[in-house]
């Protein structure tokens, strides 16, 4: 997904559409929370005006996460519709937009792959779950502890307190 400036001089005049599938296996050296990458579909247009830049952007694909509680993998769907800004570095911005959402390049191409995985890595959440009843590597209960339901109330007495729970039965 690299350009020279000279390929994009057509958008000066009209619009300069593309459509690629990509591979951002890269990815998983990035976030160790990546599993694996589905080829990435970018769709795109691309609009220059003076020395700025400006590319719609569509993304579509799929990354597995693992789940937050059980470790199981989970299917997170990419769809992002953006716009990213190229600038010439060291040329005065004469565009009307914060300069932090600008992307400067030096030298005559321009490279979106990294912009693209920028975009996708923000994507992701903090915590992803798996649908209720999926096994996965992690263990349900331990030492001490058990997963639960917050809607299932338990009545289990704790160990300690069993002598208590004993004094306030009726006989």
């Amino acid at each position: 997904m690299k350009w020279s400036l000279q390929q994009l001089s057509i958008a000066k005049r009209k619009p300069f559409t593309f459509e690629e599938t990509i591979d951002l296996s890269s990815l998983i050296k990035l976030n160790s929370e990546i599993r694996s990458v589905s080829p990435i579909k970018i769709k795109g247009e691309v609009v220059y005006r003076g020395s700025l830049l400006t590319f719609d952007l569509e993304v579509t694909g799929e990354l597995i996460l693992p789940c937050s509680r059980s470790l199981a993998d989970v299917k997170f769907p990419i769809d992002i519709h953006e716009t990213v800004l190229f600038h010439p570095e060291g040329e005065y911005v004469t565009a009307s937009v914060d300069q932090d959402d600008i992307h400067f390049f030096e030298g005559e191409t321009i490279d979106l792959i990294p912009a693209i995985s920028e975009l996708i890595l923000l994507e992701i959440p903090i915590q992803v779950f798996a649908e209720e009843d999926v096994e996965g590597p992690a263990p349900k209960s331990g030492k001490d502890w058990e997963l639960f339901k917050h809607d299932e109330p338990k009545k289990r007495v704790d160990p300690r307190l069993a002598d208590l729970a004993k004094f306030f039965e009726k006989e």
